[in-house]
């Protein structure tokens, strides 16, 4: 008689939901990646239309995710999408890439860039911002192994940090405007000749700032009204987004101008040294640490749960589809989870920009899977018509094939215009194949030799 694997029980109300996937969206990436951006734009109009575009963009993918989400809820999220609609190997090569590359590496981007900003508060030295990354990563990931609620009750006021943005900065800068009390912003910069190489990279970025949406994925088996609950997480929640990235990046533009944020470090404390001095840059860095925690805890929460339903998929691996009742958590997944993550880390402290070497490690597996789950939602409308859709994307199937040309676009540009780190993660992504095959055949095997069950 088979004995029933603990698994998730529903928990989780639309609003716990939305403050994970906001945590996720709206954390330190807002404070780390517009230099990047403004130094691939060609002036100040472009740079809002990117962050613009960005956020479209989020919302058309939120809406092809809606719809996934809704129809098949799971804690596996994209592993079960991709299953249903492609066939278990493409799957299994998916939570590889998730569990080596993708999730791995969006920890070790948000420790990085974490790290920039504590290390402002507390200098450790040259080796500082590895250290606070590494840190913030075992931290949490304990906090995560205590239980979901500890995890869920700190996310919540984590979240809460997002005040800061809306209720302290806007205000500041835009009394500073209103008064004529700022420093006026640097003299424009000559006409660039940006490439649109250059502008695929600002977009690169702009969409790493706006992503974590997809995470909504990992929450069906936790939502306590997945077919309801998933298309309210999104949509209420990137519209959320969308507005206060479009504020905020007003806010840096009115201060700093192009060139401000072309040369800034830590953008945020450059904004409120500018503004009110000192004592400002430092209160701005411990709110952005604290978004940033935000960002990295909700991340945790959602990216060990890939490994854990491959786990309950595949008989080699089933060590790592453990649950923990007591703590409503698949512990052994995070353990993994936070090993591999602490050993991104050290391979981007190596580098010259740890954040930018996980950005270019992340960006072209990532897109390239994201790419596939904009065609699984037009290939499930064709093998299933029939299963229940709480949720239909509008507009199809124009909305998925946007989605999807976009994700090519990106892809492309996240190979073309980034560095060595990139092709570093497509050789980690090729090197699971083996590791599929090995683990499909493996499974295929104990099939065949396994005795008839006649009962």
């Amino acid at each position: 008689m088979a004995v029933e694997r603990p698994s998730p029980r529903p928990g989780l109300s639309a609003f716990d939901g939305a403050a994970i996937v906001v945590g996720i969206v709206v954390g330190v990436g807002l404070f780390r990646s517009p230099p990047v951006v403004a130094a691939n734009v060609p002036n100040e109009l472009a740079y809002m239309a990117v962050w613009v575009a960005g956020g479209l963009i989020a919302v058309i993918g939120g809406l092809c995710y809606a719809e996934l989400g809704s129809a098949f809820p799971s804690a596996g999220g994209e592993y079960r999408y991709l299953q249903r609609a492609f066939g278990r190997p493409l799957a299994v090569l998916f939570a590889w890439a998730r569990g080596a590359v993708i999730q791995t590496g969006a920890i070790a981007v948000v420790a990085f860039a974490y790290a920039d900003y504590a290390q402002q508060l507390a200098p450790l030295g040259e080796r500082g911002p590895a250290i606070h990354a590494a840190v913030a990563v075992a931290a949490l990931t304990g906090l995560n192994l205590i239980g979901r609620g500890g995890a869920v009750g700190v996310q919540r006021l984590l979240s809460m940090a997002l005040v800061f943005a809306l209720v302290v900065l806007v205000p500041i800068v835009a009394a500073g405007v209103a008064l004529g009390v700022l420093p006026a912003p640097p003299a424009p910069p000559p006409p660039s000749e940006a490439t649109t190489g250059a502008l695929g990279l600002a977009m690169v970025f702009v969409l790493l700032t706006y992503g974590g949406w997809n995470e909504a994925a990992y929450l069906g088996e936790d939502l306590r009204d997945p077919g309801r609950d998933t298309v309210r997480v999104l949509v209420l929640g990137l519209g959320a987004v969308a507005a206060i990235y479009l504020i905020v990046n007003l806010a840096f533009l009115a201060v700093l101008g192009l060139d401000g944020l072309r040369a800034a470090d830590a953008v945020g404390a450059d904004l409120m040294r500018a503004t009110v001095g000192e004592g400002g840059a430092w209160g701005v860095s411990l709110a952005v640490c604290i978004a940033a925690l935000s960002t990295l805890n909700a991340t945790i929460f959602t990216g060990a749960r890939t490994s854990y339903a491959l786990g309950r998929d595949v008989r080699v691996l089933g060590w790592l589809g453990g649950w923990r009742p007591g703590g409503e958590n698949p512990a052994p997944a995070l353990v993994l989870q936070a090993a591999v993550s602490l050993a991104l880390i050290a391979f981007g402290a190596a580098a010259r920009d740890g954040f930018q070497a996980m950005v270019d490690y992340t960006a072209p597996t990532f897109w390239f899977f994201m790419l596939l789950v904009g065609l699984a939602v037009i290939r499930l409308r064709m093998t299933q018509p029939d299963a229940p859709r709480p949720f239909r994307t509008p507009l199809y199937p124009a909305t998925p094939i946007l989605f999807c040309l976009t994700c090519a676009y990106l892809l492309y540009s996240s190979i073309a215009y980034t560095g060595l780190g990139a092709l570093l993660g497509v050789g980690v992504l090729l090197a699971g194949a083996p590791l599929v095959w090995a683990i499909l055949r493996d499974e295929a095997d104990h099939n065949r030799k396994a005795p008839a069950q006649g009962e």
